[in-house]
């Protein structure tokens, strides 16, 4: 094919790289025998493991490493598309227009009439076009497969946006109080055998989703900030690892003061 037409703006050698990816696709899924074999739910697994490879990227700031996880995901749309398009149901180019189709009807502030001069405005419009296109709910959009405390974060976000929220944070603080009395509660007790498990569960579910719409309110992204802390408790407990290692120590042998002379180092380190 002549790519000829392709000009040298930055704009034309992007284009040009998105087709150079449509070709190759095409020569992958025509030639290699592992990418012949793939299915739409065959790679819906390898996207899952990408996406948190990006995620990982982007929490540890390395630009290269995202630059190659963009180019993973991409590669895999790219191969949805291409499956779809031979089961004649859609392909690429349709992909594409529905989602800029998409883009233009939920920002009437940008391409219609309407006004919206906040975060806020606009996600509420949003939510109320997406009620519009058929959603039943406002919380309809929330994958059901999505993990758990990211679960809770989108649900609270997509209240807010209909209107459903608190006031200030003071408020919010007030819930994280009582969730925390409520789970307390559970345990005040001497004898440990007579604890309800599935009620202290559920207390302890609500005070972990207060604790996120807290976090919410403050503009801290809960799951990020729990990312953050696995990744230092690794940090450190690889350290204490090396150094207990060093001086012909096994943590198994160790008492808990001997393991946090090491991890109060690593802290300081």
């Amino acid at each position: 094919m002549d790519k000829t037409f392709f000009d040298d703006t930055p704009r034309g050698r992007q284009l040009q790289a998105f087709d150079r990816l449509l070709d190759v696709m095409d020569d992958l899924r025509e030639k290699c025998p592992w990418d012949r074999k793939q299915t739409l739910e065959s790679l819906r697994h390898l996207t899952i493991e990408e996406t948190y490879e990006l995620s990982d990227a982007i929490l540890k700031q390395d630009m290269p490493e995202i630059k190659k996880e963009i180019g993973d995901l991409m590669l895999h749309m790219v191969f949805y598309a291409k499956i779809a398009s031979e089961q004649k149901a859609f392909d690429i180019a349709d992909v594409l227009n529905s989602l800029c189709e998409k883009l233009i009807f939920r920002h009437p502030h940008i391409y219609g009439d309407v006004t919206a001069d906040t975060e806020e405005e606009v996600k509420r419009n949003w939510e109320q076009l997406k009620l519009k296109e058929g959603n039943k709910s406002v919380l309809g959009g929330v994958p059901s497969s999505l993990p758990a405390l990211v679960k809770a974060m989108r649900i609270q976000e997509k209240a807010r946006g209909a209107g459903f929220d608190w006031d200030d944070k003071s408020q919010v603080w007030e819930k994280v109080q009582e969730e925390l009395g409520e789970f307390e509660e559970e345990f005040n007790v001497q004898d440990t055998t007579t604890i309800n498990k599935q009620r202290a569960t559920a207390e302890f579910g609500d005070l972990l989703f207060s604790l996120i719409n807290f976090a919410r309110f403050v503009d801290i992204n809960p799951e990020e900030a729990l990312e953050r802390t696995n990744l230092k408790f690794i940090s450190r407990f690889q350290y204490l690892e090396t150094e207990a290692a060093k001086e012909g120590k096994r943590l198994q042998d160790m008492s808990l003061e001997e393991m946090d002379f090491y991890w109060n180092k690593a802290k300081n380190k």
